[in-house]
Parts: structure tokens; sequence; C-alpha cells
């Protein structure tokens, strides 16, 4: 307890000045480096000294050597500050740099093609993206989830999903009842997320898909390169398909988008202050609700 009221009682600046002092080997130019007078940084030594009981320089003229316990403070104090350095440093990278983690189809049709769009329009904040499925442990990094309406909070959620199917640019619109159609869909991963609609939009548009043969991937994103390699048609997402679609990489055909039970959704959205981290989160929610 002796140990722990000491150092209550030593100020920050005190080992502040004395890490200077020690480590350029004199009072004035701890002073010059600090912007103090030197009687200041002779005040501030003296103070830790007293405050501690020991010596830690021997004056010799305008000269000071460290002594024994000098130098095991110093040893300390140097490490100390250069660590405290170093997270000031990530700390004030963190809040300049937007961390984001999320889909892989996501980060590849969206965000990515978009962070360019983002920075020029944010010049001090720039954006770091990875992809993965489970929500990341770091409290600054944002997790874009793709989950079910029911487990999201209203608060959380980004987008609504809707699906419909896409093709390639060019072809002809597909006869649903006359010919055999490649419809690339997914199937999950995870499997308690629920399924693409597929028959919800079957009967929403008056066909039965008697004529349909599914391929299933695992990512929504191989379905989607699939489509507009021409090899087939694709039921997705229409939140990875704007940007496809504006640039006229993909098409929609004469059919009905169909509401799923899916959603873009950051958890505990409200907990991400940093003036970085407002600004994404209302950029995302435009693009991604355009």
């Amino acid at each position: 307890m002796l140990i722990g009221r000491l150092s209550l009682q030593v100020s920050l600046q005190a080992l502040k000045v004395f890490e200077s002092a020690a480590r350029q080997g004199s009072f004035k130019l701890a002073a010059e480096e600090l912007s103090l007078t030197p009687t200041a940084v002779s005040h501030h030594i003296s103070n830790l000294e007293s405050r501690l009981n020991v010596g830690l320089f021997h004056r010799q003229g305008r000269r000071v050597l460290l002594t024994e316990m000098g130098i095991i403070l110093a040893k300390a104090t140097s490490d100390g500050f250069r660590k405290i350095d170093a997270a000031l440093e990530d700390v004030l990278k963190a809040g300049s740099t937007v961390r984001v983690t999320t889909t892989s189809s996501l980060a590849a049709l969206v965000l990515i093609p978009s962070q360019h769009e983002f920075e020029l329009a944010n010049p001090d904040i720039s954006m770091e993206i990875s992809t993965g499925e489970s929500l990341d442990s770091q409290s600054y990094v944002i997790p874009i989830r793709y989950g079910q309406v029911s487990v999201a909070e209203d608060s959380d959620v980004i987008r609504s999903e809707s699906f419909n199917v896409f093709g390639a640019v060019g072809m002809m619109p597909p006869s649903w009842s006359n010919e055999s159609i490649t419809l690339f869909t997914t199937e999950w991963k995870n499997k308690s997320l629920p399924a693409p609609p597929l028959a919800a939009w079957l009967d929403k548009n008056g066909l039965d898909g008697a004529n349909i043969k599914l391929k299933k991937f695992d990512q929504e994103l191989f379905g989607i390169q699939q489509a507009m390699a021409g090899n087939g048609l694709v039921f997705c997402s229409t939140t990875l398909t704007k940007k496809l679609l504006k640039s006229n990489l993909l098409q929609q055909f004469e059919t009905r988008s169909i509401q799923s039970d899916l959603c873009y959704y950051v958890p505990n959205k409200h907990s991400f202050e940093t003036k970085g981290a407002a600004k994404f989160l209302n950029w995302l929610e435009d693009i991604l609700n355009q």
C-alpha cells in the first residue's frame, strides 16, 4: 500500500522532466526540450527525489550523472513514455482511419469500388476493409453484418434486403416458360440465415419455376460473376447489383423484386462515436439506400 500511495504522489510532469534530464544528461537541455526554465527542471527533480526519498542524480557543476536508483528509474520511465507515445500514435491513427469488416460480397461489389469516392469526399479519413463472417473483437473496427432482420436492433439496421433476377448486358429477356434457364443463387455457409426468397419471388412474378435449373454458391459474389460472364441468370441481393447496373455490367429484366428477412446491420451502431466512424456510417447508409 505504501508503494501505491507514493506513486499517486509523483506527478507525471515530474517523471517526464526526469526522463528528459536522464536522457540528455543535462538539466539545461531538458529545460530546452520541454520549454521550461532550468530552475523549473531542478525544482521538479528535487521534488521527485524528496517524494521518493532517494537521490536520482549526482550534481557535478553543470553536469549531472544518474545514481544507481536513477538508472533504474530512467530505464522504466524511458520504456513507459515510449509505450505511451506509441499508443498515442495508434490512437491518433485510429481516429483518422475507419476500419471495416464485412462479407466478401459487400466488400468486393460495394465498398471497395466506392472507397475512392468516400476518401475524396473525406480527405482526412482513410478506409481499411477486411472480410469475415464473425464479429471483430476490436472495439474500433466497424462490423457490417448480413443477418436476419429479427435478430438485429432496429437502430442498427443499415438496409433491409430485397432480391431480384439479373443477367449479363446484351442478354435477351428470358422466356420463363419455354426454355431451360440456369439460375445461380446462394446457399449460405451460415445455416441460421434464411434462404434467398426464391419461392416468394416466383409467386410474386407469376412463375412456377419448373424450367429453372439451380446452381448454388456459398457467396453471392460468385453467382453474380457467373451471370456477368453470360453463363446464366443470378437471383441475388439488389444491394450488391446497384453499381453493376449503373456500370452496364448487369441488367435487370421486367421482374419485380421481393423483400426478404435479411438485412445489413452494424451491431451496437451507436457505440461508434468518432468523427470518422460517424461520417462513414452516414455515407454507408446513403450508398446502400440510394
